[in-house]
């Protein structure tokens, strides 16, 4: 059973509650580990390879209750999709003017007690060679802790790792990020 603590954000729904819990039970996913008891974080979500990486991470948010803001491509929010989306905490980006993203969200951060950003590191399902800054730019200014979240197909598990508290020194915080993920297993292994 994985421990969540009291002050870790939460929207009562039992809908979506009874969505996430029969989605995961059919498809054999368990969800392992400790969210630490902070109001805001930063959800670090890996290996990312897959759009399923995205399904399995939504399906165990709305299983464990928990509220949770995610970015996607600004052409997704769009009619019929765009209030469903933004319901389910979704943030449109335009990658044309990134700068803009990065305000509203420190200022979600800021201007709420509670607040949790879940972000894929890699920025694509694509291989990179390295992560991209942006998630660790964002823990840092908001001073907020990063919490891994691994996705494992070869397990089916979503597990919750140990804060990592965002330091000066990228590479190394990226290092830690990068040394977590490496005990998971992705969708496409050969992407990440």
């Amino acid at each position: 059973m994985i421990e969540i603590g009291p002050n870790v954000p939460r929207r009562r729904n039992r809908f979506l509650r009874f969505i996430g819990n029969s989605v995961l039970r059919i498809a054999g996913w368990k969800i392992t580990g400790r969210i630490a008891d902070e109001s805001r974080f930063v959800l670090s979500g890996g290996p990312h390879t897959s759009n399923w990486d995205f399904i399995f991470a939504l399906m165990s948010c709305w299983s464990l209750e928990l509220e949770v803001h995610w970015v996607g491509k600004h052409t997704i929010f769009r009619w019929p999709f765009k209030r469903l989306f933004r319901y389910f905490g979704g943030i449109p980006v335009n990658r044309a003017n990134p700068g803009v993203l990065f305000r509203d969200i420190l200022n979600g951060f800021n201007n709420n007690e509670a607040f949790v950003l879940a972000l894929a590191p890699e920025g694509t399902r694509r291989k990179v060679k390295r992560f991209k800054p942006g998630f660790h730019r964002i823990a840092l200014k908001a001073g907020v802790p990063i919490i891994p979240a691994g996705v494992d197909f070869g397990k089916k598990a979503l597990e919750f790792g140990p804060p990592i508290i965002a330091s000066t020194d990228y590479q190394a915080d990226s290092d830690k990020l990068r040394s977590y993920y490496s005990g998971f297993t992705p969708r496409y292994p050969d992407q990440f």
